[in-house]
């Protein structure tokens, strides 16, 4: 998987929220600022 370049746009996924909905990337089109953190293995069984 390649790094995506700082500026560039970011490609289109969907993940499933704490409210047991789907949230896409493409549902925040046309806000300023969008920050995604992931925290990989976190609250994760070990």
């Amino acid at each position: 998987m390649a790094l995506i370049e700082a500026g560039a746009q970011a490609p289109d996924f969907t993940l499933d929220s704490h409210l047991d909905t789907t949230v896409s990337l493409s549902d925040f089109k046309g806000s300023k600022n969008v920050l995604f953190v992931s925290y990989p293995l976190d609250f994760t069984p070990t």
